[in-house]
């Protein structure tokens, strides 16, 4: 039977289910199974153990501080640890160095405890203050009563950190170092040698370092030994004395590398100053391209307000018109409209020409409404296309008719040129749409007066489908051919371009596995070819 303090954390305590626990039972328990002892634990209060081990009830104590007064009654092991005690006190309490200092303070201890004992013999017992367990001392002190607690070092660290006590700290850590280990009654030998012979297995094994670190070493700093220290000091000493021997040769070679980069400094300015303007102009054609974006977006809003009055326009066009027709034949039933007038004009020319203006209205509302649904696919966003097949043709024409005002302002001799039976494409109609209206619209730009012409034709060349669109305009200098494709580059700049469009086309062609080739003659014009493959049905036949 071996007895324990209740509430001697980390040595030994009882934990939240009530269960033994701490570096003395761990210790115990590994004692008793290398030397084949069945142990069990009695815990209690201090005094209480105490009184039990001397009147015989339990067999040993297995943690308490050696003292000359105490082995006249016990007989003690050899330590198993050094236990180092301190004084703690609240924060901003002045600061005491050792136990004689303690004289004229309030001072509290934990009752029957090594401290206790020893402040008792230096004669200063009457002005104690004694609690049944550490973890009392301890909150007495935090909640602002008296001035010290004189305790050991690693019980008043855990209880503090488990408690939460974060105004109380020690002031002084090592007024008092006790061996502290196994004791029995006097003239129990035989227990003690057992308890001596497990202890030296334990460290021989090993076992004993592992159970010392895991409950101790995280809270007391372990000595070094000379083999610790010296490999210690080769494993500082050999890195610095090779990084000392780097620095040597590094600063011979100082002078020239100052020197190399002193000469290319002026240079790396006069770089970052570049790539400085660079940024801000390509953050200026980021915003510029951000309001593009903004404005498709408002493009296909405005095309869907357009689209509602267009469609009630078309259905009111072919109402009137009906109604119309038989006011007319009514008035022709009646027989007397000589001499009738609508809007100022004879009667029998309005009855010709009204039909015809209500089926011109009705035909340009149906030109309205196909423009706008060719904006609003132009403006949709694909960001993941679906492919589909694809009539070139088709989209060839929907891009004529989204250029168009851009055609007319242009050129009077516009030309498109479609092949008949040309075999679909797989893609996205729209970004291919988007496409061609790009090279269209770059066509207009290009031409310097009307009298110049755009020309769109479609051809099947060996499984591929081919579009054109040759200008008459001003061409593309040589210098600037090569770089057409890449972002933000742009010739248009003070006319509002922003160097996206031929990029982007590029990039859409990619995407459908073709290709987009310009070829440029100064003052002659420009062609761009646009090649996709056919789509595969459509090759095989």
């Amino acid at each position: 039977m071996v007895g324990a303090d209740r509430d001697y954390p980390p040595y030994e305590f009882l934990d939240a289910e009530g269960q033994p626990a701490g570096y003395n039972v761990e210790l115990t328990r590994a004692i008793a199974e290398v030397m084949g002892l069945r142990v069990a634990f009695r815990f209690g209060d201090w005094a209480e153990i105490r009184a039990a081990l001397e009147a015989g009830e339990i067999d040993a104590l297995q943690g308490i501080s050696f003292s000359e007064a105490r082995a006249g009654t016990l007989d003690f092991a050899p330590p198993h640890a050094i236990v180092q005690h301190a004084l703690f006190a609240r924060k901003g309490t002045p600061e005491v160095t050792s136990l004689d200092a303690l004289r004229g303070k309030e001072v509290i201890v934990f009752g029957g405890g090594i401290m206790d004992e020893e402040l008792t013999r230096r004669g200063m017992g009457a002005a104690l203050v004694r609690t049944g367990t550490p973890a009392d001392a301890m909150r007495l002190l935090a909640s602002g009563r008296h001035d010290y607690v004189a305790l050991a070092l690693l019980p008043g660290v855990y209880i503090a950190r488990e408690l939460g006590l974060s105004n109380v700290e020690p002031v002084a850590r090592a007024v008092a170092s006790e061996p502290y280990g196994y004791a029995v009654r006097k003239g129990n030998a035989a227990l003690l040698a057992r308890l001596d012979e497990g202890l030296a297995i334990l460290k021989k094994t090993g076992r004993y370092d592992a159970i010392h670190q895991r409950w101790l070493g995280v809270l007391e700093p372990r000595g070094l030994s000379w083999e610790t220290a010296l490999r210690w000091a080769a494993i500082v000493l050999v890195p610095l004395l090779a990084v000392l021997g780097a620095v040597l040769l590094w600063s011979r070679s100082l002078s020239r590398q100052v020197a190399q980069r002193t000469a290319s400094l002026a240079a790396e300015v006069k770089e970052r100053q570049r790539a400085m303007e660079e940024l801000r102009r390509h953050q200026a054609e980021l915003l510029q391209a951000d309001k593009l974006a903004a404005l498709g977006v408002l493009v296909s809003g405005v095309a869907h307000e357009i689209n509602n009055p267009t469609g009630l326009i078309l259905l009111d066009t072919t109402t009137v018109r009906a109604a119309l027709l038989d006011a007319l034949d009514a008035l022709d039933a009646r027989g007397d409209t000589d001499g009738l007038a609508l809007a100022g004009l004879p009667y029998r020319r309005m009855r010709e020409e009204l039909p015809q203006l209500l089926d011109e209205m009705a035909q340009s509302g149906r030109r309205i409404q196909r423009i706008v649904e060719d904006l609003k696919d132009f403006a949709r966003r694909d960001d993941a296309p679906p492919l589909a097949p694809v009539d070139l043709n088709e989209v060839a024409r929907a891009a004529a008719r989204l250029a168009g005002a851009a055609l007319r302002k242009a050129t009077a001799r516009f030309e498109l040129e479609l092949a008949p039976a040309l075999p679909a494409v797989l893609g996205s109609a729209q970004r291919i749409e988007q496409v061609v209206v790009n090279l269209l619209v770059n066509a207009s730009e290009a031409l310097p007066a009307p009298g110049r012409g755009v020309r769109l034709t479609t051809r099947r060349e060996d499984g591929r489908v081919v579009l054109e669109v040759r200008d008459e305009g001003v061409g593309i200098a040589a210098e600037h051919l090569a770089r057409v494709e890449e972002p933000f580059f742009t010739t248009k700049r003070s006319g509002g371009g922003t160097g996206l469009g031929l990029s982007v086309s590029a990039g859409i062609v990619k995407e459908h596995g073709g290709t987009l080739a310009l070829t440029s003659t100064p003052g002659a014009g420009t062609t761009a070819t646009l090649t996709l493959p056919a789509a595969p049905e459509a090759a095989a036949a």
